[in-house]
C-alpha cells in the first residue's frame, strides 16, 4: 500500500517539476517578446504608413496596399528643405559629439586620476546640470542669442546641445577611466613617454569601448535634439531635419501631410538603426565594462 501511494505522489511531482521548468524557461521568453513589441509597434507603424499612398495615409490596414514610395518623393521634392535638414543635423550632432569627446575625456581623466577637495561636490554638480530641464533654459539662451547675434547660426544649437550632452559624458567616461589601473601610465612613463603622451597612446586606445558608447549615446540625443533647434533658427537654411518635418505643410501646402511626415520620421530613423546595428558589440562592450573585474 506505501508503495502505491508513493508511485503517485512521485508522478505529480514530477509533473508539477515539468511545468514549473517550462515557465521559468518560457515566462521571459514572453516578457522579453512582449517589451521588443511595445517598443517597435511605433516604428513599424510609422514604416507601414510611409509606403501607403497618399490617399490611403488614414488607412487601419497592418500592410500598406498597394506599395507607394510617393510620401518618400514629396520628402525630396518640392521647396521643403528637407535635404538640407539633413545636412544641419549631421553638422549640428556631429559638432556636439566631437566636442563633447573632447571636453568630455580631458575632465573625465582629471576627475579620476587627480586627487583634490571637493572632487565629489564637483562630479555632483556636473550630473545635477544635466537634470535641468530644457525648456526652463529657452527663454534666457533665447534673449542672450540674440544680444550676441546668435540666432539663425549652428553654434546656437551646438552650445546648448554641449550643456546637456557634456555632463552625462564626464560622468560616465569618469567611472571608466578610475576602473582603468594606473599602472598603465606609470609604466608608458618609465618608458619614455609624456603623461600626455601615456593618455594618449596608452589609455585612450583601452578606453575605446566607454568613449565609443558615449560618442553613439552623444550623437543619438544631439540627432534627436528639438527644442532647441526649434526655439534658435527661423531660417528654413538652418534648420535641423527634425525642426522641418514638424513643418511640413504637405504637396499641395494645404493638406495634411501625414504620409509625409512618416516618411521623413524613415529617413530620420534610418542612420540611427544603421549605426547601433553595425557597432553594437562595441556599445555593449562601453556598457558593460568595468562591471566585471
Amino acid at each position: 500500500m506505501a508503495t502505491a501511494t508513493a508511485q503517485p505522489r512521485d508522478d505529480a511531482a514530477q509533473v508539477r517539476a515539468a511545468e514549473s521548468g517550462w515557465v521559468k524557461r518560457w515566462l521571459p521568453l514572453l516578457g522579453v517578446a512582449l517589451i521588443v513589441i511595445y517598443c517597435l509597434a511605433p516604428f513599424y507603424w510609422m514604416v507601414v504608413s510611409a509606403f501607403r499612398r497618399p490617399a490611403d495615409q488614414f488607412s487601419n490596414a497592418p500592410i500598406p496596399s498597394p506599395f507607394s514610395i510617393q510620401n518618400f518623393k514629396d520628402v525630396f521634392s518640392g521647396n521643403n528643405g528637407f535635404p538640407r535638414g539633413l545636412l544641419n543635423s549631421l553638422i549640428v550632432a556631429g559638432s556636439v559629439t566631437i566636442l563633447t569627446l573632447v571636453i568630455g575625456m580631458i575632465a573625465a581623466y582629471t576627475l579620476a586620476r587627480l586627487d583634490f577637495r571637493g572632487k565629489n561636490l564637483v562630479l555632483a554638480i556636473i550630473i545635477t546640470t544635466s537634470m535641468f530641464p530644457g525648456i526652463s533654459l529657452v527663454v534666457p539662451l533665447l534673449k542672450l542669442f540674440v544680444d550676441i547675434k546668435w540666432i539663425n547660426t549652428y553654434q546656437a544649437m551646438i552650445v546648448p546641445s554641449l550643456s546637456f550632452a557634456l555632463p552625462l559624458a564626464v560622468w560616465n567616461l569618469t567611472a571608466f577611466f578610475r576602473q582603468m589601473p594606473q599602472e598603465l601610465e606609470q609604466a608608458a612613463m618609465v618608458d619614455g613617454c609624456t603623461p600626455a603622451q601615456a593618455f594618449r597612446k596608452v589609455i585612450i586606445p583601452l578606453a575605446a569601448p566607454g568613449v565609443f558608447t558615449t560618442a553613439i549615446i552623444t550623437f543619438i540625443a544631439a540627432w534627436n535634439e528639438f527644442l532647441i533647434a526649434l526655439s534658435m533658427t527661423n531660417k528654413k537654411s538652418i534648420q535641423t531635419a527634425n525642426v522641418i518635418v514638424s513643418q511640413f505643410t504637405g504637396t499641395t501646402g494645404r493638406d495634411q501631410p501625414f504620409g509625409s511626415q512618416m516618411a521623413a520620421g524613415v529617413v530620420v530613423t534610418i542612420p540611427l538603426v544603421i549605426a547601433v546595428l553595425l557597432f553594437q558589440r562595441r556599445i555593449v562592450a562601453g556598457l558593460t565594462a568595468g562591471g566585471v573585474k
